[in-house]
């Protein structure tokens, strides 16, 4: 279970990078918006000290929404009663619960053992493990990291075993891009490479796509982008489309196979 108590030490890393990154914020920079329909900087650190806190099993807020129209669905509507209640503090008193309920999170998980790491639980993903849910806290904690530096023009953070791990589970949804979403005709090969990380090559076989044990050395296109334009393509934060966006996407041979898988990589939900 390494690999999991890896997961541990990378939410503390997160964590970690939000505290100094937001230890200086003014008010007007806490009230930014972001990416997220209706939320600020503040109200994606608000996110994050929520759910922390119920997964020490303290109770949520007794609270209603006064506007729930930017919900995408039922698990925005549950995640915006934590971030409402917060939204008449200081951006202050949030960073101070922040740094108090991760601080008692770490030693909360840095006390489970392997049995209790393999316990089935309910992921937002579906049905897993405590291992999962592990996995899927680094990268949802990783991603609004970004969403606050971009709002913040600050960019950092996108390199290291955290941000590794993040890549890892968005690139696990590259196969389903390639075949299903984008189209990839039978025996077509792709080339995803995103800087600074090894390239990943899909190719589709029996109409089925899957990943490569190494990339096809003549893929029939090739998309390359950076980290940071990777993860906001996957999480809907921008569209291919969005003005200047292009300068940071690059595809090689067949134009129209590597602008669909581009134009559908938005998988988070």
């Amino acid at each position: 279970m390494r690999a999991v108590h890896d997961s541990v030490e990378n939410l503390g890393r997160i964590w970690a990078s939000i505290d100094a990154l937001c230890a200086s914020l003014t008010e007007e920079q806490w009230k930014r918006p972001t990416a997220l329909p209706g939320w600020s900087v503040q109200d994606n650190l608000s996110h994050l000290v929520d759910y922390e806190s119920r997964a020490l099993g303290r109770p949520g807020p007794d609270h209603t929404p006064a506007d729930l129209g930017h919900a995408r669905n039922a698990i925005g509507q549950s995640n915006e009663v934590g971030v409402d209640y917060r939204r008449p503090w200081t951006g202050e008193q949030v960073l101070a619960e922040f740094r108090e309920v991760t601080a008692a999170r770490l030693v909360q998980l840095r006390s489970l053992t392997d049995d209790d790491l393999t316990q089935p639980v309910d992921t937002p993903a579906g049905p897993g493990t405590v291992a999962d849910m592990l996995t899927l806290r680094v990268m949802d904690s990783w991603t609004h990291e970004q969403d606050i530096r971009t709002a913040l023009r600050r960019p950092g953070h996108l390199e290291g075993p955290a941000v590794d791990q993040a890549l890892a589970h968005f690139t696990g949804f590259l196969p389903y891009v390639v075949g299903k979403r984008a189209g990839a005709p039978d025996g077509a090969r792709v080339v995803v490479d995103i800087a600074g990380h090894d390239p990943i090559g899909i190719e589709v076989v029996d109409r089925r796509a899957r990943r490569t044990d190494a990339p096809p050395p003549d893929p029939d296109a090739t998309v390359r982008t950076d980290v940071a334009t990777f993860v906001a393509l996957v999480n809907g934060r921008v569209h291919a489309s969005d003005a200047g966006l292009g300068e940071h996407i690059e595809i090689i041979g067949d134009e129209g196979l590597g602008r669909a898988i581009v134009d559908n990589l938005s998988v988070m939900v």
